[in-house]
Parts: C-alpha cells; structure tokens; sequence
C-alpha cells in the first residue's frame, strides 16, 4: 500500500492521533506533544512543525521540528526530533522520505541548517547529514551524537 506525508498544519484534524503515536513511540507525556502541535497548528513560526507518513488511516512513521530536543547544546536549533518508523515499515525507506521532506519543507519556510540528536550512526549519513559533534542528552548517562543538515 502507498503511504503519504502529511505535515499537520495541512491535517489539524489528525493532531489527537499523532500525539498518542508520538507518546507510545517515545514515551514523552502526551500533553506535551499535543502542546506542541497546538503551537505549529498557531501557525506563529516555522518551528514547531510535525509531520507523520499515513498509509490508510496507520501512522507508519512520524517526526517534528523544535528548538531543543532535550539536550545541553541550546545553540544548535531548530532540532528534528521523535524519529521512528514502525517495525513492520523499516527498509522501505520511509524514514528518507520523511526526513527529505521535513529538510525540504524546512528550507521553504526560511531554515536551511537542522540539527538532530540520536545514537544512531551511519544511517543519517544516507539522507545528507554530516556527524557535528557529541552531545548530552538531558538525564541520559552517555552523550549521543548531533547530526547537522544544511540546505
């Protein structure tokens, strides 16, 4: 089945559903994404944004933009962020296509230069971003690597 990419301010109806996908992902309170979205959805700046990958009425994948992803390096903003694309849907390239997207959409509202927090290595390199440096996830024990992207 053929999924596509919605960024949330085109679809507010889906906003409840997004929230509790991000929340099961990560773990994260769900007030907090609904937060969030209610701010992208205000449509005040370019950042917050979401985006998720539907196929049908499935969210198979989802990501954000916003300033901070929990981490020390406040200078390195806009942040994308909640990466994750569902089990059964990996190696199919959904996650590219999702961080095209965002990089792209991105790029049009006036952000060329994304930074990203993971663990992760070699994957990002895939979808153009480059390794910038280590950071320190807040509360977390070991630092994790930032990755930057610019347009």
């Amino acid at each position: 089945m053929e999924y596509k990419i919605i960024r949330l301010s085109e679809q507010p109806e889906i906003k409840e559903q997004a929230a509790q996908w991000f929340h099961e992902k990560w773990n994260i309170p769900l007030e907090a994404y609904l937060e969030s979205m209610e701010e992208s959805l205000a449509g005040q700046g370019a950042v917050p944004q979401w985006y998720v990958a539907v196929e049908g009425n499935r969210i198979i994948g989802g990501m954000g933009v916003i300033e901070n992803d929990f981490h020390d390096r406040k200078d390195l903003a806009p942040n994308v962020c909640a990466v994750y694309t569902e089990e059964d849907r990996r190696g199919r390239g959904v996650a590219g296509a999702l961080l095209n997207n965002v990089c792209e959409d991105m790029k049009k509202r006036g952000i060329g230069t994304l930074y990203l927090l993971t663990d992760h290595d070699s994957f990002y390199e895939r979808y153009g971003w480059e390794f910038l440096c280590m950071a320190q996830g807040d509360g977390e024990e070991e630092m994790s690597r930032m990755y930057v992207h610019r347009a």
